[in-house]
């Protein structure tokens, strides 16, 4: 799991909470829409990386030899 994938991740969610927000608040449907596919997807994707985490079995404490 890549530290800069999970950032990316984070970062997209973040995005999308605050596209949400400003929909919600200046009564805009298609932002609001948007900023909540923005924030799925992003938790889709942090969670497609935690499961290939899990699967390689990397915990990301120990390091390689």
């Amino acid at each position: 799991m890549s530290i800069v994938g999970r950032i990316k991740a984070k970062a997209q969610e973040l995005l999308g909470r605050a596209e949400q927000v400003y929909g919600e608040s200046h009564g805009d449907a298609a932002a609001t829409v948007a900023g909540e596919a923005n924030v799925m997807e992003a938790q889709a994707e942090e969670e497609e990386l935690e499961r290939d985490r899990k699967r390689d079995g990397d915990d990301g404490l120990a390091p390689a030899r």
